[in-house]
């Protein structure tokens, strides 16, 4: 069969069942074979980026590997920035990038750049394809790969001669990659040092990363807390891995965390972080991070153990593997609740530093935005955000209790993420409501694909929180440059109301605290991609924060 062919039947054997992408000159005979094809559908979206944003979404949310697509030159450059945003954040997708044929590689020929040498350093792996026979080999290893140990993307390059040969092609059963070999199962004399150490500290805490999301390990740390009876905090690409309604949690912790749980790690004498690489948005300045603890790191990629913090005891292993061994070690060993005055402390911590929401000021306060949109949300609805203030306010102060539900762009902080990313959630949940928490000034790097939601039928609800400022770069100005509010005025902004009624899409303002409840339910009964505009005080900041330099238990409301 030809080779385009032979990516095609290759790709529906891994059960891809969607594909974000743009055609180009150099992947038409890609797209020719793809229109025969029952099994994949296609959403064309508006810009390359959106595609990449798209396919991590899905990712993020189905648990499988999302799949992107772009031509050749800017296409392929296009693609890259979401490609970084997946690798950063570990989530797994595969691109498919068009290439020029190869007579032609090397010789600057007309949209010819290499996409293999520009990602380098953000992939797993890459392959440059040369011939039709090793199409279904080269397909499944990159899904393999991808979508196995830590994950992340990888990316596979195809000439255009490739695509329109014929060749004898094999579909393989599994995958043969003696280098590549993951450790799954941890140490077990690692495990039951950590066990101890658990159980004779008296100020314990665990801190959670998007590796127990991408692990499916939260009933186990669910678990593993409630029999120690230990405080968990997460970053935020664990937001949603523990229960932010039980007891034991701490919500998110690092520059714009919880303030109790900023002073909870402060205080502990022995931290387990699992499925976390301690970014410097978690930690602060490392120097004075958990001065008092002893630290546990557990993590599938022994790159990241000693990194950047200081390590007592290291553990290397799949966030579930590890929690079931510790679990059995608790077993058989004497249970000692580590509660009384630990507990008592970190429930006063939780009640004197609580968040205030509930505000009626108009220009609307985006606290009381997030709250009223906390009534309307049930558990399974999924929330994503854009990047910068409205992020962080969605962080903060919106309550997350399931896995999967909240997704945002933590390692890149990619503006322009949120909204392509909900369309790819959408896409993979159709029968959960879909928000994207926006800036406006993020929401605007991507918003052309408002084009896509309504063409391909996703309704994805964006709520906009319209300052007419890039807001984050603006606070900093405010309190570290004397207000000197340099390029951060967007000033005229569009009309979202309009502009999303221009897409064919509807269009709700929204400039009194009475109203936000019944427009996000407005939104979601509709059944049509929806942008509210909620009208929010300009200069308001998103607080408690940590400034530039300090540490967590600096920080300011």
């Amino acid at each position: 069969m030809k080779g385009a062919e032979a990516l095609v039947k290759s790709l529906e054997k891994e059960g891809v069942e969607v594909i974000f992408g743009i055609p180009g000159g150099v992947s038409i005979p890609f797209y020719d074979a793809l229109y025969d094809s029952k099994k994949i559908r296609h959403i064309l979206v508006r810009h390359e980026q959106a595609a990449a944003h798209a396919a991590e979404g899905y990712a993020r949310v189905s648990g499988k590997t999302g799949v992107c697509h772009a031509t050749s030159g800017p296409g392929a450059t296009n693609l890259t920035t979401g490609i970084v945003n997946a690798y950063m954040d570990s989530y797994p997708i595969v691109a498919l990038t068009g290439q020029v044929a190869t007579p032609f590689l090397g010789k600057d020929a007309f949209q010819e750049t290499d996409p293999v040498g520009i990602t380098m350093p953000a992939t797993k792996h890459s392959f440059q394809l040369r011939s039709v026979e090793e199409i279904p080999d080269v397909v499944k290893k990159a899904f393999y790969i991808a979508s196995t140990g830590r994950p992340g993307p990888v990316l596979i390059d195809i000439p255009k001669d490739i695509q329109e040969k014929e060749g004898i092609v094999k579909f393989p059963k599994t995958v043969d990659l003696p280098g590549y070999k993951p450790t799954l199962v941890p140490n077990p004399k690692q495990i039951k040092k950590a066990i101890d150490m658990l159980l004779q500290a008296q100020r314990p805490m665990i801190l959670a990363g998007g590796g127990i999301i991408i692990a499916n390990a939260q009933k186990e740390l669910l678990n593993l807390a409630e029999t120690l009876m230990t405080p968990v905090a997460t970053s935020l690409m664990g937001k949603g891995g523990f229960p932010e309604s039980h007891p034991l949690s701490l919500g998110v912790i690092g520059m714009h965390g919880r303030k109790a749980g900023n002073y909870a790690i402060n205080d502990a004498d022995v931290i387990l972080a699992i499925g976390c690489r301690f970014s410097d948005r978690t930690t602060a300045t490392v120097s004075c991070f958990a001065p008092e603890a002893k630290i546990i790191h557990a993590d599938i990629d022994p790159a990241e153990i000693g990194k950047n913090v200081r390590v007592n005891l290291p553990i290397v292993g799949d966030a579930k593997n590890i929690l079931k061994d510790m679990l059995k070690i608790i077993k058989v060993k004497a249970k000692k609740p580590n509660a009384n005055e630990w507990t008592k402390k970190i429930a006063k911590y939780k009640k004197e530093f609580a968040p205030k929401m509930d505000y009626n000021d108009i220009p609307l306060k985006p606290q009381k935005i997030i709250m009223e949109i906390m009534t309307v949300l049930k558990a399974d609805d999924i929330v994503v955000t854009e990047v910068g203030q409205c992020q962080m306010w969605a962080m903060h102060y919106l309550e997350r209790s399931k896995p999967r539900t909240f997704i945002s762009s933590g390692g890149l902080g990619t503006m322009g993420f949120g909204f392509p990313a909900a369309m790819g959630a959408k896409v993979a949940k159709p029968e959960e409501n879909v928000i994207d928490i926006a800036g406006d000034g993020s929401f605007l790097m991507n918003s052309q694909e408002l084009a896509t939601v309504v063409t391909e039928d996703i309704p994805v609800v964006a709520a906009v929180f319209n300052n007419r400022y890039l807001g984050m770069v603006r606070q900093w100005q405010e309190l570290f440059y004397d207000r000197r509010y340099s390029a951060v005025d967007l000033g005229n902004s569009p009309d979202f109301v309009k502009l999303a009624e221009a897409y064919g899409a509807e269009g709700i303002r929204v400039e009194k605290p009475k109203d936000i409840a019944p427009a996000v339910k407005e939104a979601f009964k509709s059944g049509k991609p929806t942008v509210i505009d909620f009208m929010v005080n300009h200069e308001e900041n998103i607080f408690p924060m940590v400034p530039p330099g300090k540490c967590l238990k600096d920080i300011i409301e």
